[in-house]
């Protein structure tokens, strides 16, 4: 079953910026995601305001996989810089409908 990373990353600072995109490129392939949205093209249409300069989707092949990313030990400098960097939000979704 596939599951989605959804974020809202909003940078404090850029210095983290510059060593995060590669390493991060090649550890989302090693673990089976792909980027399909990376981009800070996006408007708000409905709810209250949330405000973020980037949002980001992942799709992952299963929910181990995107957990296994998060923990990888290649990642884990990385992810200490972006959240020390940055306002972030990470959701981790169950790509199924409830409502059906």
């Amino acid at each position: 079953m596939s599951y989605y990373s959804v974020l809202a990353v909003t940078p404090t600072t850029e210095d983290w910026i510059p060593d995060y995109i590669g390493p991060a490129n090649e550890l989302v392939a090693k673990h089976g995601g792909k980027y399909l949205a990376r981009t800070s093209t996006h408007e708000q249409i409905e709810g209250e305001t949330n405000e973020a300069a980037l949002r980001i989707i992942i799709e992952w092949p299963s929910k181990n996989a995107a957990l296994a990313f998060m923990n990888d030990p290649g990642y884990v400098p990385h992810l200490q810089a972006r959240t020390a960097g940055s306002n972030s939000f990470h959701y981790l979704i169950d790509a199924k409908d409830d409502l059906a």
